[in-house]
């Protein structure tokens, strides 16, 4: 029995994903030179075998950026700030790549927890040497992506990143949590009430330790909890009419997190 096999029967076990055999001379495990040469493609896997994979190869998914940042090092160039985050983040450079410029880097991946996020923080922040991060976090610990967890394990995930950018001198901005009334993935799930006891307590710790704090949530939501009509297509993911409704307050946050 592999550990590749192992990992995938776990991950089948709680996430409810078909397993996947691997076959002997593709299952690198240990120290190797560089995990991200062997990793294949999604469609080198078989259909509907992806995310076990994925997660069982590269939880983090610290191969997705490793060219960008790569090339970014070579350049020597620094950004001005990373936004660091899930598919909200990620989709935001594909929605509007032209707010992606003079200095900000888009650093998301859709489907990522804060567990995943604070395993690549180091290569996707802090080795970019910026002088300001965006944290933008939360939607899929609520949505329990990678399986359950207390409120109290998802804050201290985004404490630990705030604290680790603050003692490399980057300015931290921690984005409140956007709205969100159901999830499509996750169709029985009521979000709202987690949504606010995350987004209370990211407000409330970026004041303790005197850390910007960006609320989208209260640009964004309805009385209720949910996303405001015409702002995100499926109540979750921001349209590009929602992300011009986070572009200004981002820009305002990142002025008022600046030296």
């Amino acid at each position: 029995m592999t550990v590749r096999w192992l990992l995938s029967a776990v991950l089948t076990s709680l996430l409810g994903m078909p397993s996947m055999q691997v076959n002997a001379q593709d299952d690198t495990a240990g120290i190797v030179a560089d995990p991200c040469a062997t990793e294949k493609t999604p469609e080198q896997v078989p259909a509907g075998q992806w995310a076990t994979y994925i997660l069982a190869r590269d939880f983090g998914k610290l191969c997705q950026y490793r060219p960008q940042n790569a090339q970014l090092t070579k350049q020597g160039e620094s950004p001005r700030v990373v936004f660091m985050g899930d598919s909200i983040t990620e989709f935001w450079g594909k929605q509007d790549p032209s707010f992606f410029t003079d200095g900000k880097v888009d650093r998301g991946i859709s489907g990522q927890t804060t567990s995943q996020m604070l395993l690549r923080f180091r290569q996707d922040v802090i080795e970019l040497h910026p002088q300001a991060v965006h944290i933008m976090a939360g939607t899929n610990d609520v949505a329990g992506n990678t399986g359950p967890v207390t409120l109290g394990q998802v804050e201290g995930n985004i404490a630990s990143m705030a604290e680790l950018a603050k003692a490399h001198g980057i300015a931290v901005i921690l984005a409140s949590i956007p709205p969100a009334a159901r999830f499509p993935w996750r169709p029985a799930l009521q979000p709202v009430d987690n949504i606010k006891a995350l987004n209370a307590w990211i407000r409330d710790y970026a004041a303790r330790n005197d850390l910007t704090y960006v609320d989208y949530y209260g640009a964004m939501a309805t009385p209720q909890g949910g996303m405001k009509e015409g702002l995100a297509g499926d109540g979750v993911h921001p349209t590009l009419k929602g992300y011009k409704v986070m572009e200004p307050l981002a820009e305002t946050a990142i002025k008022d997190a600046s030296p």
